[in-house]
């Protein structure tokens, strides 16, 4: 029953017009949907990449200041002494 009305729909030309239009209209929308979700992906990707590149920068200043510390008591007098801090 429903086939026989959906083949007699299908049958006349603006159905079928009406039905070519609403496919490429869904595949259209399905399309922007589509490119929108991947558009929202990349944005938290960037900001995620953003964090890390903070975090690293940061890491990177504490290895730097570790690197440049006194290494006994010794040193640290003379540069107390020096006005190296």
């Amino acid at each position: 029953m429903i086939v026989t009305l959906l083949s007699g729909i299908a049958a006349s030309s603006w159905a079928r017009v009406a039905l070519r239009y609403g496919a490429v209209a869904v595949a259209v929308l399905f399309f922007m949907l589509s490119i929108r979700r991947s558009g929202e992906r990349v944005g938290r990707q960037a900001e995620r990449l953003e964090e890390m590149e903070k975090i690293n920068e940061t890491q990177r200043r504490m290895l730097e200041a570790a690197a440049r510390r006194p290494r006994d008591r010794g040193e640290l007098v003379d540069r107390l002494r020096d006005g190296g801090f």
